[in-house]
């Protein structure tokens, strides 16, 4: 077992806590979980975990604190909770290792000696039971085990990727939640062998509060699902895509046609009494 506090951050996490901390057992010596007042069973199964762990010489602690930032709380739980062990790690609840990386934390993380202060990891990200593995997706390199004490998590409100731009080109954006209405999410993109190829779907903002920072909305698209299956992920479409306050479809497709790109590259969200060419029509 590692001189390692894991440090997770929860709310309402019944579900998914379990795996999380289960995929670390013989490997931390410590949980911490920082609780946003959980209205579930988050807090009981805490009380059942703890008691699991302290048979193999492990440990997990609740604490709860009103949630602000991810930073903030994240930080909090850094801060506050008597964290002793060589070494932290953040996690989300939703989170778990895999059994490899278990077993090279526990072997090599001791061997790590200072200067080395913090150890970067390989994010995989999987949607509807896919490893996404394109799109910039992976390797997802991630600071997640740090000494401890030796870091803090910093969140900047929206601030515009723009690092080569002067300070007054650009240098944020408004607070504040998108207005409800219709949307139009597209792309226009060349390949490598400069072959043009698009996408559109219509969609809209959905009315409702993100209690978050930035100038951010929810959006949601009819058949979201599929469309990212058997359009975003199969033909490996990079993740940044383009959106217009309106419905501009019908003209977005006009145009894809007129600038050349092949009507079979031209790509939408199908519905479902439409399948897409890769779409089992008996699922």
């Amino acid at each position: 077992m590692t001189d390692l506090t894991v440090v997770i951050l929860t709310k309402n996490e019944e579900k998914n806590l379990r795996k999380c901390v289960e995929s670390f057992r013989g490997v931390a010596k410590r949980f911490v979980i920082v609780d946003s007042f959980s209205t579930d069973s988050t807090e009981a199964l805490c009380k059942e975990l703890n008691a699991e762990l302290q048979k193999i010489g492990s440990r997990l602690d609740f604490y709860q604190n009103k949630w602000v930032s991810y930073a903030d709380q994240l930080n909090w739980g850094l801060q506050n909770t008597d964290i002793d062990t060589e070494w932290s790690m953040r996690m989300d609840a939703d989170e778990e290792i895999m059994e490899d990386l278990a077993a090279e934390i526990n072997e090599k993380l001791p061997q790590i000696k200072t200067p080395v202060n913090g150890v970067i990891l390989r994010r995989r990200v999987y949607f509807m039971g896919r490893w996404i593995k394109h799109g910039g997706r992976y390797p997802e390199l991630l600071l997640r085990i740090f000494r401890t004490g030796m870091a803090s998590c910093e969140m900047k409100n929206q601030m515009i990727m723009a690092r080569s731009l002067p300070v007054e080109v650009t240098n944020g954006t408004l607070e504040g939640d998108i207005a409800p209405g219709d949307i139009t999410f597209y792309r226009l993109q060349s390949t490598s062998d400069n072959k043009l190829r698009a996408y559109v779907a219509q969609g809209e903002v959905l009315p409702v509060a993100t209690r978050s920072f930035g100038s951010i909305g929810v959006f949601a698209i009819h058949e979201m699902g599929r469309f990212y299956r058997h359009v975003l992920i199969e033909k490996n479409y990079p993740h940044h895509g383009a959106v217009a306050f309106g419905h501009y479809g019908k003209a977005l497709f006009e145009v894809f046609k007129y600038i050349g790109v092949p009507m079979e590259d031209i790509n939408y969200n199908q519905p479902a009494s439409l399948p897409y060419p890769t779409e089992n029509p008996f699922a």
